[in-house]
């Protein structure tokens, strides 16, 4: 079936991301940029483990760290996970404005995950001096942390770019697969900020 062959209810196929040679490729290719990332972030994770009691002399993280904030922002994130998945529900049944709304809900609450996190960082600079150069704590911190808030910032840049871009053109076998590889980038953003929670913050209340 051609790409740009135009589609209804009836005839879009079951696994719309993948029914075409190039949908697959795409999806080889996230694979391949995914185990990049992977080793990125382990990389940074055991560079914070290494560095996790090197505070300078400043307040150690079970002093600073409000895990009530990390919280809400969690569930902010995880809900975040659970709408995309909504999203790629109503796109295998060719209901297009559905899914959109629901990419919408999922790029909202990203975006309130990153305003809390904005927030947490500008109240450990003020409150307590902990910036990313008081300490190998705090290089180390920064990086970790604020990498995953780069990439969530291109996640939520990737999906509205989808929506905005396809918003007239509805739904192909051209850009299914886009989405449904971007849906898969916000779940792996997810899954990184669960080891963060539970490393970084849950481990740092232990002190």
């Amino acid at each position: 079936m051609h790409t740009e062959e135009k589609l209804t209810a009836e005839t879009f196929p079951a696994s719309p991301e993948k029914a075409t040679l190039e949908g697959k490729n795409k999806f080889i290719g996230f694979w391949l940029f995914l185990g990049g990332e992977t080793v990125l972030f382990a990389s940074l994770f055991a560079t914070y483990l290494a560095l996790k009691e090197s505070n300078a002399g400043g307040p150690k993280t079970n002093e600073m760290f409000d895990i009530g904030l990390v919280f809400v922002a969690t569930m902010l994130l995880l809900t975040s996970s659970l709408t995309s998945v909504y999203a790629m529900y109503h796109m295998k049944n060719f209901a297009f404005k559905k899914m959109q709304i629901w990419l919408g809900i999922t790029v909202l609450l990203g975006a309130g995950f990153l305003a809390l996190e904005i927030y947490e960082f500008t109240h450990y600079v003020h409150e307590y001096e902990f910036t990313i150069t008081s300490s190998a704590l705090g290089s180390a911190f920064y990086t970790l942390v604020g990498t995953h808030g780069a990439h969530v910032t291109f996640g939520l840049l990737w999906i509205l770019t989808l929506m905005i871009r396809n918003m007239r053109r509805g739904l192909s076998l051209y850009n299914t697969p886009k989405y449904f590889v971007a849906s898969l980038y916000w779940h792996f953003i997810d899954v990184v900020w669960v080891f963060i929670f539970t490393v970084v913050y849950l481990m740092g209340m232990v002190g």
